[in-house]
């Protein structure tokens, strides 16, 4: 697998994980080539914040997409609040409002599950800290599919219930600390 093969980077996370994101898009690459879907759990009642939060430190356009919309390089996609994200075979970004899944809407899983499917090896799944086990699974449907895979060093996780759940089911190409997660996606290109 040559880093110049990814096509998606997909992030989830959960409780602790908004520091984890603000440092990584602080210091990745500003010509970042590829997508990034942020996954995130969020207060379903709450629209606004997040995005802005999150551009006040982002070196890339950080947006909440709107169904059917086409991903684009250099640009960072958040989940919106009580919406599942799923990446389409046309390039393009479904939302949905089914039943939460694994106590959670937007799931992690299913963002996960999704860009595993849509882009098999040419995925990049990362998973940070946080308080349940949803994203799991849909790391593990990465690894499954030969897509790359990093997960948070629990040691360095504010809640290391998420990264412990997928570190139980498989094994991740790589475990680092947040640090280590920008200087990989810094090694990609841009």
């Amino acid at each position: 697998m040559q880093a110049t093969d990814f096509k998606i980077v997909v992030i989830g996370g959960s409780a602790g994980s908004f520091s984890v994101v603000s440092a990584i898009l602080a210091s990745i690459h500003p010509q970042f080539k590829i997508p990034i879907v942020l996954c995130l759990h969020r207060l379903k009642h709450v629209r606004s914040g997040l995005v802005e939060g999150l551009s006040l430190k982002s070196v890339i356009k950080v947006l909440e997409p709107n169904d059917k919309e086409k991903l684009q390089y250099n640009h960072v996609y958040l989940a919106p609040a009580n919406y599942h994200l799923f990446l389409e075979l046309d390039g393009t970004i479904a939302l949905s409002t089914e039943e939460s899944f694994n106590h959670s809407r937007p799931s992690i899983d299913y963002t996960l599950s999704s860009a595993a499917y849509v882009y098999r090896e040419k995925a990049l799944g990362i998973l940070l800290t946080g308080a349940n086990k949803d994203g799991a699974y849909g790391m593990k449907d990465i690894a499954g599919k030969k897509g790359f895979t990093i997960v948070q060093d629990p040691a360095t996780c504010d809640i290391d219930t998420m990264p412990r759940s997928a570190l139980q089911l498989f094994d991740p190409n790589l475990i680092l600390s947040p640090k280590e997660i920008v200087q990989f996606l810094n090694t990609l290109p841009h």
